[in-house]
């Protein structure tokens, strides 16, 4: 019998799952966080989720983290705010629920906020368009911390197979103490994206899972300032599959790599998670840092207002020898992703406007 983690078992036993389908695409949906737990193909025998599922090895798939994202400070923890935040807890209730649109809304009570959350799929396509409103109940402008925890997972997620690309213009490697731990990176360190300096100064390059086991490590990614849509990708280059993500780039400007990579292969997971700031840390430490890159580390919640973060998620066959994405534009009616030294796009419908 699967084991589910307890903050996911209540939902799914109590309130079971949402589950959208169209010609392409299977989606399920737990109302606990939110949670996109698993979108496969529809003719895919093999039915291969992407996403990090939630099962005994501790998978989260897609969750949200609002309105924290990481650890809490001492003051929050004490006035019951836990690890990434109140939504990852709170069930959400369905406001509408069709076989391709899905409307999800919660309340957080500590952080006096009201959030819907919306999902779509269009037949003839291989997308899913989610659109999330944020409320605030207060009357002060405050920062807000949000991220979008999208994380991959083994069995697509293998060494040496399943390889990430973004528009990243700067990166860094996230600060840690010195210390005999699997931390393979070096601390602190600004590097090009994916070329990411080891502890002993030389570089790797981090696109894909290294071959050897244990090593757990964190770097922060700029995306591209000049586009308006954000992405990241992960390609399985042996099974020819690819799965990514187009969001907000004004909304969300960094995108955190977060890797767990355990001896067990079974256990392997990647987080791609695009956020408003570039590490999972305390709020207080979020706006203490106030701009890397130069670029803000958060994102403000006007008092009494909405706010918006939207994004695309997409999963296809690609052909043979695509094995790298150079490029994904989201316009006119279609995602395009490309590859460049293969010579080699692909073109998906993308028809909703969100």
């Amino acid at each position: 019998m699967t084991k589910l983690p307890l903050f996911l078992l209540a939902a799914t036993s109590a309130y079971g799952q949402f589950t959208l389908t169209n010609d392409k695409l299977s989606v399920e949906i737990l109302p606990t966080g939110a949670t996109i737990a698993s979108i496969v193909l529809k003719d895919d025998a093999a039915k291969l989720n992407p996403l990090w599922a939630p099962g005994p090895q501790g998978g989260r798939g897609h969750f949200l983290c609002l309105d924290a994202f990481g650890p809490v400070s001492a003051e929050e923890a004490a006035a019951g705010l836990t690890f990434h935040g109140e939504a990852v807890k709170r069930t959400f209730q369905a406001a509408s629920n069709s076989k391709q649109a899905l409307a999800l809304t919660t309340s957080l009570p500590l952080l006096q906020e009201n959030i819907t959350r919306s999902y779509h799929l269009v037949d003839g396509e291989n997308v899913l368009y989610v659109e999330t409103e944020v409320e605030s109940l207060v009357a002060f402008d405050r920062p807000i911390v949000w991220a979008e925890h999208a994380t991959i997972g083994w069995p697509f997620l293998e060494r040496g197979k399943t390889v990430v690309d973004m528009p990243a213009v700067k990166a860094q490697t996230r600060p840690h103490p010195p210390r005999n731990d699997p931390r393979r990176l070096a601390s602190a360190q600004d590097f090009v994206w994916p070329n990411a300096p080891l502890r002993d100064g030389k570089l790797v390059d981090i696109r894909a899972a290294p071959l050897a086991p244990a090593s757990v490590d964190h770097t922060t990614q700029l995306i591209d300032p000049a586009l308006q849509w954000g992405w990241v990708t992960a390609i399985h280059t042996e099974k020819h599959l690819l799965v990514g993500w187009l969001f907000s780039r004004e909304e969300f400007p960094w995108l955190q790599n977060w890797e767990n990579y355990p001896a067990e292969n079974q256990k392997l997971a990647r987080g791609v998670e695009f956020s408003s700031q570039p590490y999972d840390v305390p709020r207080r430490q979020t706006v203490d840092m106030g701009r890397m890159f130069d670029m803000p580390t958060f994102r403000w919640l006007p008092a009494k207002s909405k706010v918006l973060g939207r994004f695309l998620l997409f999963y296809t066959r690609i052909p043979e020898g695509f094995t790298k994405a150079d490029d994904v534009r989201f316009e006119n009616g279609r995602i395009t992703i490309t590859d460049k030294k293969a010579g080699k796009t692909v073109v998906l419908p993308a028809s909703r406007r969100i």
